[in-house]
């Protein structure tokens, strides 16, 4: 009886439950410092105020002037998410080439020897990578609609910049998951680091990259929408304004938009997932 209870016994539980105390130790001080208070959402006349809003919420605004702002709203948020990860990808393609290890003689083989101007370039690129992607978008927004002023292109480079430092360390970290046995056998064999890459790395990778390039656009439409509470274009800008003049049916109509672009963007990652993986 006790050695069949002593089998049955989880062997991990010990470890659970003290992941399980210092989890809550470390969120109740989070949980006071953040001063979350649920119950002013329910105190005095906010939640009657709350009930006035969303009631405006209905019917959704579906006049013939408002759709056709929302079409052309639409289409510059999806050209801003666009633009942005494009250029994003022109910048982490070459950093992420230059940051991994994978395409490197001397993490591959031991008897290798490493290229100077690749490990002179590694750290000082993911130093940049961090850099780009530790300021979030919002905060590059803001400072380019003071550079450039309101419209669309700050949206573009705030996505760009911050974009790029996420793909291109994501994008290193998959290329140094692969299976490093053809790599090694084409650099050995005197390819370049481009063929090894081409040849070698990519056909393993293509799968992640794609999966993750698709869920990055899909979070860069919706950054896109936020920036535009900054005046960067697109949805966000209109929402913004139909806020401000208490248009809540018009407010719905952009929400449904918004809903319907993300699952545009689910149902393309899963049909590329299909065609390409």
């Amino acid at each position: 009886m006790l050695n069949s209870a002593l089998a049955q016994r989880d062997p991990a539980a010990r470890s659970r439950l003290l992941l399980t105390v210092l989890a809550l130790a470390l969120l109740w001080p989070g949980l006071s410092l953040s001063e979350l208070d649920i119950g002013v959402l329910f105190d005095g006349s906010n939640a009657d105020t709350m009930g006035i809003f969303l009631s405006a919420f209905w019917p959704p605004e579906h006049g013939r002037d408002f759709l056709a702002l929302l079409w052309t709203a639409t289409l510059e948020t999806l050209a801003i998410a666009t633009a942005g990860m494009a250029l994003a990808l022109a910048v982490a393609l070459p950093c992420a080439l230059i940051a991994t290890r994978a395409l490197s003689v001397s993490a591959l083989s031991r008897g290798g020897r490493p290229h100077r101007w690749a490990q002179a370039l590694r750290w000082p690129v993911r130093g940049l990578l961090i850099v780009l992607r530790s300021v979030p978008e919002i905060v590059w927004a803001l400072l380019f609609v003071r550079a450039v002023g309101l419209g669309p292109t700050a949206g573009v480079l705030a996505i760009a910049i911050t974009y790029a430092g996420m793909l291109g360390k994501v994008y290193a970290e998959i290329f140094e998951s692969v299976d490093p046995l053809p790599t090694r056998a084409l650099l050995g064999a005197g390819s370049s680091r481009l063929q090894a890459f081409a040849y070698a790395v990519l056909p393993q990778a293509s799968g992640e990259m794609l999966s993750y390039t698709v869920y990055r656009w899909e979070c860069a439409i919706r950054a896109s929408v936020v920036m535009g509470f900054v005046g960067a274009g697109g949805l966000g800008q209109q929402m913004d304004l139909s806020m401000r003049m208490f248009a809540g049916g018009e407010v719905a109509s952009m929400l449904l938009t918004f809903l319907l672009l993300v699952l545009l963007a689910d149902l393309l990652s899963q049909m590329l997932r299909r065609r390409f993986v």
